[in-house]
């Protein structure tokens, strides 16, 4: 992976230009540099935009793979393993 393309991931993963010269010791005029060129807008942006598109904080496109507990059952799980470790 050359300089240039883990420093396209890394503005893609919302980091800033110092944030991106410390990690890969490269200069923030690099970053800067390759930001302009991929014509994506400063950190700042990019992290608002990234909030908006997912206000609950939650990840888009998550797949639960079973349905959580609810709190009566949770009880009754609870209840039973007590019950169960007092018997044993």
């Amino acid at each position: 992976m050359s300089t240039r393309d883990a420093i396209a991931a890394l503005i893609r993963d919302g980091h800033s230009d110092a944030s991106i010269a410390r990690r890969l010791g490269c200069g923030r005029g690099t970053a800067n540099t390759v930001r302009r060129s991929l014509k994506l807008p400063p950190s700042g942006v990019l992290k608002r935009l990234y909030a908006e598109e997912v206000p609950t904080g939650q990840v888009r496109d998550y797949q639960v793979d079973r349905m959580p507990t609810s709190p009566a059952q949770q009880a009754a799980n609870r209840a039973r393993l007590l019950e169960a470790l007092k018997t044993a």
